[in-house]
């Protein structure tokens, strides 16, 4: 199943949750499914609302009196889903999430995914949102995630850190490089927020698919606009434009992002050179680099050069191309990229702790890899062969993540 999520009046968790419950969720089965969490002090509620000829359904989590305080971090989180009871892909994906929060936040306030204390986003109600938005996926079987254009708005919203400017810059952090679109709003108040961005920013393709409509849902927000104040939801099938055989489902689960490739060819660097301009221009923020022989006019034999590059980083690294190597100029150029989502986690082995590498679709790891840095230090201290290291790794992690076949 697919869901398109048109955020005209923006997203925030109990706003998913409500579409979630609108378009078909049962309510008694999302509140089974959130009795798993080690969490007491809440209860959901939900109720029938109409505004602006707009009707659907409007989601709370009530905080009681005595609820525990709602500061956490990252590793008192990552606890609570271990300790409960979920299905394996709402767990995964509400720890993404999560994660995902954490690097956002950490990139704002200068310090370690580890190290932050979430605030609003700890308390209870925004646990209760995520994890019951990743329960709701389940019940419905929505296996991708599409998105529309985000309203951009202006004004300020409080939060722990003090007054902040809007959006959050948690917000624009989670969602900066996710390929979401901005659209200008002429109003003021928080519309997106960091919940809702670090799930769009985690499960989201910023684009609106082919899809064959099944079910609708109108989740509604807690603040009054001048328009209805909801998030809508379609659900359906994924076709082709003409109404043909679905798409494929890999596919629609893949992140796409917009990168600039630029290209020279260089004649008149070393290969000692050449190392050192790539460490340079990966320091600098390329995503990769990338060098492959050629021969050239008058037989020369060089090298091109290949750089892939954010476009808000285009130009500077381009530039420093022009400045540091041989070249008399660069080839710039657009592209559109599919790909899999990655995250970086540090596990136990039998050997000792190393930091994998994980290839995610639709949040589900589909393949690991050992980080050589650290198999290369494990084998030094242990007096193994680095491939007999690797190996041992590469296995452990393939069980730690349940990919073992």
């Amino acid at each position: 199943m697919l869901a398109y999520l048109d955020c005209f009046s923006g997203i925030s968790g109990d706003m998913l949750l409500g579409a979630l419950v609108d378009a078909g969720v049962e309510c008694e089965a999302l509140r089974a499914g959130l009795a798993a969490l080690p969490l007491t002090g809440w209860r959901l509620e939900a109720e029938r609302v109409s505004d602006q000829g707009l009707s659907g359904t409007r989601v709370r989590v009530v905080r009681e009196a005595h609820a525990d305080a709602p500061h956490r971090r990252l590793g008192e989180i990552e606890a609570l889903l271990a300790a409960a009871t979920l299905p394996e892909r709402a767990h995964t994906r509400a720890l993404a999430i999560f994660r995902r929060l954490a690097e956002a936040e950490a990139t704002v306030h200068g310090t370690t995914s580890a190290e932050v204390e979430f605030h609003e986003v700890g308390a209870v109600d925004a646990i209760v949102d995520i994890v019951g938005a990743m329960l709701g996926f389940e019940l419905l079987g929505i296996d991708s995630l599409w998105c529309s254009e985000l309203p951009l708005t202006s004004g300020r919203v409080a939060s722990a850190h003090g007054v902040l400017p809007v959006p959050a810059p948690a917000t624009l952090a989670l969602l900066k490089e996710s390929g979401a679109v901005w659209r200008p709003v002429e109003t003021e108040g928080e519309l997106v927020t960091p919940t809702g961005a670090a799930v769009l920013a985690t499960l989201a393709r910023f684009e609106r698919p082919t899809l064959r409509v099944r079910a609708l849902g109108y989740g509604f927000g807690q603040k009054r606009l001048p328009w209805a104040n909801c998030l809508r939801l379609m659900l359906g099938e994924a076709a082709t434009a003409a109404g043909g055989a679905a798409t494929d489902d890999v596919a629609v689960s893949l992140e796409r992002d917009t990168i600039t490739v630029i290209e020279s060819h260089v004649d008149n660097m070393t290969g000692e050179a050449l190392g050192w301009l790539m460490e340079r221009l990966l320091a600098e923020g390329a995503l990769d680099v990338a060098y492959t022989p050629l021969q050239m006019k008058k037989n020369r034999p060089g090298t091109l050069l290949t750089l892939l590059a954010r476009p808000a980083d285009a130009a500077r690294l381009a530039a420093l191309v022009v400045r540091e190597s041989g070249t008399l100029g660069v080839r710039m150029s657009g592209a559109d990229r599919l790909k899999a989502q990655r995250r970086e986690e540090r596990i136990e082995t039998p050997l000792g702790p190393v930091r994998v590498k994980l290839k995610l679709v639709g949040g589900q790891p589909i393949a690991v890899a050992p980080e050589y840095d650290d198999c290369r230090a494990l084998a030094a201290t242990l007096g193994l062969p680095i491939e007999t290291v690797r190996e041992r790794v590469a296995h452990a992690a393939r069980l730690h993540f349940g990919l073992a076949g």
